[in-house]
């Protein structure tokens, strides 16, 4: 690397470096001595050194384990109902369909709309339109206020997660299908695959560089949900949808433990960081190559 190309690295490295160190490594080291002092975030009272019980506390808090039971379980379903929507969404729009050019626009512009603005227009869904409906059709099983249900508000949030996600994901997974050779599939047509044979054994297979991408989205996104959290269900009804993320923010600035609640944002950074590094190495060794 010469003089002049050194100086083009280093114009376009150095800034990138620099707002990186200064919003994420910095706070991130900053949080990890916090979560070893007793501080109320608030005062200019000297803060005081407290080791491990941080640590020890949050594993005593019922609400840390209730918590994390939703992030997971919320997580699972966002993860499959997403992908599987995606993946048909996707096969949908690479058809022969006529308007496939349009579809496309229109499944990814819920992507679009912000968290805070999607879980408001998704509560004035659930709580009015869907009751009203249950009304109407007597099918007040299905149709009902499903947010102040504790057993069903978590599955709304699922929906509009998905309903959210799934659009993006489909432009990933698009992409990989239209990077498949139509030799491929066409000489797979010739000897006699029908179309499931062939999104299964061909298709499929061939799309595990986007599963892969698309899984760590997902995975990644779903842990730390907040804003449709905080605006379809606020954590409710009975804290039945209070995920990790809101646990967290709750504990730091509704209850002043400041100390505790960064210790649980490591807690939630080292899980989350495991779980999508084990789920990118499993899903890069089943990636093949064309």
């Amino acid at each position: 690397m010469n003089t002049k190309e050194r100086a083009w690295f280093l114009l376009f490295t150095v800034p990138l470096l620099f707002i990186f160190t200064t919003v994420v490594v910095v706070p991130f080291t900053i949080g990890i001595f916090y979560s070893f002092i007793a501080w109320d975030g608030i005062s200019a009272n000297p803060k005081t050194f407290v080791g491990f019980k941080n640590f020890i506390d949050l594993f005593r808090d019922e609400q840390f384990y209730s918590s994390a039971w939703h992030t997971v379980k919320f997580t699972v379903l966002s993860l499959l109902g997403v992908n599987i929507v995606g993946i048909v969404l996707s096969l949908l729009v690479t058809s022969n369909l006529k308007v496939k050019h349009a579809a496309r626009t229109m499944f990814f512009l819920p992507n679009l709309i912000g968290g805070l603005i999607l879980g408001y227009i998704w509560k004035f869904i659930f709580s009015d339109v869907t009751t009203l409906l249950g009304e109407k059709t007597g099918m007040d099983v299905l149709f009902f206020n499903w947010l102040l249900n504790p057993q069903s508000a978590l599955y709304a949030m699922v929906i509009v997660f998905a309903w959210q996600m799934a659009g993006y994901t489909m432009l990933i997974y698009v992409a990989g299908i239209l990077g498949i050779p139509d030799e491929m599939l066409e000489a797979a047509k010739v000897d006699g695959a029908n179309l499931w044979q062939r999104t299964t054994r061909i298709i499929f297979p061939l799309l595990m560089p986007a599963f892969t991408i698309c899984l760590f989205l997902t995975l990644s996104g779903a842990f730390k949900v907040y804003d449709i959290n905080l605006s379809l269900t606020g954590g409710g009804p009975f804290k039945a949808t209070e995920m990790f993320a809101m646990n967290i923010f709750n504990e730091m600035f509704t209850f002043s433990h400041y100390g505790l609640g960064q210790a649980k944002a490591i807690i939630f950074f080292i899980v989350v960081a495991l779980i999508t590094l084990l789920q990118v190495v499993i899903t890069k060794k089943r990636e093949v190559q064309m």
